[in-house]
């Protein structure tokens, strides 16, 4: 008798990693993972296990933060439901400074290093599909430099926004919604300024009709701000 398709399952045959496997292939995979359920604030992986395992979120936000030398939590960037984590680790076996924590409850799924590089070799189309992805992260730390080198504050903004529409942004005839609830404390620490300035800018764009703050601390991205080029 043929399993029955979880939503778990769902999830698995729509991230990049796995969109060209067959349905067996992908039930291959889906053996290997072990499914991890965490509460809101909870740690899913600590800096000195990066290089043992990699995470995938099948539901809920986690956030990868780093902590610096005085014991301060520095956000680096956040995931949410279908990322995933900790491969580049696996591969070079060296750990990563950063620790992953549920921004919510959330439920993932877990793979070692032993049954990551089991699944690299025994399927090709995954080693494939890693390959593009390393490209497309690295590309995406190019631009995270970039932005981090602009003198001005209302730029490095205005990148970062831009980044983040690529991959949580929902066009609307409005504009663009940035699907991710993002703290002014959190933009500040992903560009490297002080919060009192993100919100001084934040509240200058609001004036003038470039974004705005929906009700589900989203953000909306105006025609006004999407016509910016950098």
């Amino acid at each position: 008798m043929a399993r029955e398709i979880t939503a778990q399952d769902r999830i698995l045959e729509k991230i990049p990693l796995f969109t060209s496997l067959t349905a067996a292939e992908l039930q291959q995979v889906r053996e290997k993972f072990v499914i991890k359920s965490f509460k809101k604030n909870e740690v899913i992986l600590h800096e000195e296990d990066t290089n043992e395992y990699m995470y995938i979120i099948l539901d809920g936000e986690a956030k990868v933060v780093n902590t610096n030398e005085k014991e301060k939590e520095m956000l680096i960037t956040m995931h949410r439901s279908g990322d995933f984590f900790g491969e580049i680790s696996l591969i070079d076996g060296k750990t990563t400074p950063a620790t992953i924590i549920a921004a919510k409850n959330s439920v993932t799924a877990i793979i070692s290093k032993k049954d990551f590089h089991s699944l690299l070799f025994s399927q090709s189309k995954v080693a494939e599909n890693l390959l593009r992805i390393l490209c497309s992260r690295f590309r995406d730390n190019l631009k995270k430099i970039q932005m981090l080198n602009f003198n001005n504050g209302a730029e490095r903004i205005k990148m970062l926004f831009l980044m983040l529409s690529e991959d949580h942004g929902e066009k609307t005839d409005e504009g663009t919604i940035l699907n991710i609830r993002l703290l002014h404390q959190d933009i500040a620490e992903m560009t490297g300024l002080a919060r009192e300035t993100v919100t001084r800018i934040l509240d200058k764009w609001q004036r003038s009709g470039e974004i705005k703050i929906l009700k589900n601390r989203f953000i909306l991205l105006c025609p006004e701000f999407e016509s910016i080029t950098l």
